[in-house]
């Protein structure tokens, strides 16, 4: 009797602490984004005044208004829309066809070439900008929505997640279509595309996260304002004069860029995390 007591005493009292440690760190996750939504409802004057004030004294949706007022901002838009369908849509299937090969079909040199995406994981995209910006020159495609794309239509996380995914799937069912008579491209979008939902969600939203969000290559690539993405033409027109930075301003696109991406994470998520799982399966 006295055991089962010890025993469970230390259970009762762990799951409080777990719990507790778990609220602590979603609080500190989420304090920079309540900082966001708070600056984004003072006014530039209040801002400087108090930078570090959590409440508004004044709430005013001023910021809001002069942000879609902005000249260029519904191109801004626009064009971040279009760079993440190409780069997502590339990435589906793309990405999906390598991680499908990678996974499933034996042809020479097959672990060579899952070594080299494992190998292009570990290098940092910063250090690709000079060869991928001479590549775009080459092709024609600076200062277009193309060229601002096409370099992250297939990644290799996402190559790397769909082939994780795909050793899941069975060999049976796989050998059991072909046994049938079906070719490998019908194999591939009847049958291994709708069992990977989980994974094709997670490279959905990591595709789009990296392309609604990315800065950097955007600001490179892009020659004129007519090509800027919403990040860029934000960090572009913040500018409320020389040197002088319109944070009122730069906080509500900050929360105009995040709505996409928290919208798609919330209808996403369940399958978000079953593809991260999946991953790990072998």
């Amino acid at each position: 009797m006295t055991t089962d007591r010890i025993a469970v005493r230390p259970r009762s009292v762990a799951r409080p602490l777990l719990y507790g440690a778990l609220v602590l760190c979603a609080l500190l996750t989420t304090l920079p984004f309540i900082w966001v939504i708070s600056g984004s409802l003072r006014s530039l004057d209040e801002i400087r005044a108090d930078p570090g004030a959590w409440v508004p004294k004044d709430v005013t949706f001023d910021n809001f208004v002069r942000l879609f007022e902005t000249e260029g901002f519904a191109r801004f838009i626009v064009n971040s829309i279009v760079i993440a369908t190409i780069m997502v849509a590339g990435n589906i299937v793309a990405a999906s066809a390598a991680g499908y090969a990678l996974a499933k079909l034996d042809f020479a040199g097959r672990r060579f070439a899952f070594g080299l995406v494992m190998a292009a994981m570990m290098v940092p995209l910063t250090a690709l900008f000079v060869t991928r910006f001479v590549i775009t020159v080459d092709l024609g495609l600076t200062d277009t929505l193309t060229g601002i794309a096409l370099p992250g239509v297939a990644t290799p996380m996402s190559v790397f997640i769909m082939r994780q995914y795909a050793m899941s799937i069975p060999d049976e069912l796989i050998e059991a279509a072909r046994i049938d008579g079906a070719g490998e491209f019908r194999i591939f979008f009847r049958i291994f595309l709708p069992l990977a939902g989980p994974a094709v969600a997670t490279i959905t939203i990591m595709s789009f996260l990296i392309s609604w969000n990315d800065f950097i290559w955007p600001l490179i690539a892009a020659q004129s304002m007519s090509t800027y993405t919403l990040p860029v033409g934000l960090a572009a027109t913040s500018q409320a004069a020389a040197h002088v930075t319109d944070y009122g301003l730069l906080l509500a696109g900050a929360i105009v860029v995040m709505l996409p991406v928290l919208v798609l994470f919330l209808f996403l998520q369940r399958y978000f995390v079953q593809g991260i799982a999946g991953t790990g399966m072998r």
